[in-house]
């Protein structure tokens, strides 16, 4: 397993949003996570991710523990995500934003704290330029991201997420609020990116989106894992369709 999720719980004072959740994700996998408003899904990838501490359980990836580990730290083993909410920094260009991500990978807190020589610098923002250019968004590169459509900062923010050099990648509804044909951009960006062999986490609520992109899925209610199996099985589950898809039909 390239990540594995043990026996993990989380509270929010008297509210148990994580209980006792596990499953595992294999290498070069594109699993989805899944569940009504308010499962718990996001609060599973800041667990994963180090944004909350774990009240219990253990996050392991490549089979080492990283549940205490700081966020920075686990960013610089392979992993990255991106947000429900976009993070971007909205008051700094495009170019500048994806070039956050080569600080964060920068070993050693003291490393990230001194100056960034010029040639660093120039390296940095050519491979940003770069990984913009991939993603058909070199255009952009030195607009103020706060002044661009919703559908654009979504895919910086992929690219960002990217320059982090993941090899698992937790995206976290990727698809929502994009139109039709920027959905289907995505869809093809993903497919390329877990074709390079990063192993994909997805949380989404659009069931054709996932159906198309992800073979396994687990599903939340309440904190709790209440399936894991093949996406285009979901439908026969009767939990499921009462708990998330409301619907005795699905067709992915």
């Amino acid at each position: 397993m390239v990540l594995e999720i043990r026996n993990l719980s989380k509270s929010f004072g008297g509210l148990k949003v994580i209980d006792g959740l596990s499953f595992g994700v294999q290498a070069g996998e594109r699993l989805a996570l899944i569940g009504p408003n308010g499962a718990g899904k996001t609060t599973v990838f800041n667990l994963i991710t180090g944004v909350y501490p774990a009240d219990s359980g253990s996050v392991l990836l490549d089979g080492h523990d990283i549940t205490r580990l700081a966020s920075r730290y686990r960013i610089r083993r392979g992993l990255a995500r991106t947000f429900q909410n976009i993070r971007l920094m909205p008051h700094l260009t495009v170019v500048e934003n994806v070039m956050i991500a080569q600080y964060a990978r920068t070993p050693g807190v003291a490393a990230m704290l001194q100056p960034v020589g010029l040639g660093r610098a120039n390296r940095w923002r050519q491979e940003a330029r770069a990984a913009l250019a991939d993603a058909g968004l070199e255009a952009y590169a030195d607009e103020v991201a706060g002044s661009l459509p919703y559908g654009v900062q979504k895919r910086i923010e992929l690219v960002r997420a990217l320059l982090a050099a993941p090899r698992v990648l937790l995206l976290d509804e990727p698809a929502a609020g994009l139109n039709p044909a920027e959905t289907e951009a995505l869809h093809q960006a993903l497919e390329a990116i877990a074709a390079r062999g990063v192993t994909l986490v997805v949380v989404e609520h659009d069931m054709h989106f996932v159906g198309r992109l992800c073979p396994r899925v687990v599903v939340l209610n309440f904190g709790q894992k209440i399936a894991e199996c093949p996406t285009g099985e979901i439908h026969t589950d009767r939990r499921v369709r009462e708990a998330y898809l409301g619907a005795e039909d699905y067709a992915a």
